[in-house]
């Protein structure tokens, strides 16, 4: 359910809260020593804000972006061939095979910005 909410921008509405606390309840029912969270799924992140106001403080919640990030830059460490690959001050080209305002809506909502994609056939 959590997908649908942010795909179509409801993530931060009042009525997002009653789904998540709702999901979020049904995991604690699972078991009292539940004391980590891990959001493994690209579209968490943008309820980070909205899970740590509605989860005990005593819950960890981890983002895999960090620990992503964090692989990439040991394994760059550990290559430094790849440096020379590596293209510096660029740009950004969004590409989809969907229809484009859509995917510049939900697309802006991970960049942080507005983005506009170009629409292609494979």
């Amino acid at each position: 359910m959590w997908v649908p909410l942010i795909e179509n921008n409801e993530h931060l509405s009042p009525g997002a809260d009653y789904f998540i606390q709702k999901n979020l309840d049904q995991l604690f029912a699972q078991s009292v020593e539940i004391d980590t969270i891990l959001l493994a799924c690209t579209h968490y992140p943008l309820l980070i804000d909205k899970l740590k106001s509605l989860v005990p403080q005593s819950i960890q919640i981890i983002e895999q972006g960090a620990i992503v990030a964090k692989s990439l830059a040991n394994y760059l460490e550990r290559h430094p061939e790849l440096e020379s690959k590596c293209v510096r001050n660029s740009r950004i080209d969004f590409f989809t095979t969907d229809a484009t305002a859509d995917f510049d809506a939900k697309g802006s909502l991970f960049f942080g910005k507005p983005i506009q994609s170009r629409h292609v056939t494979l």
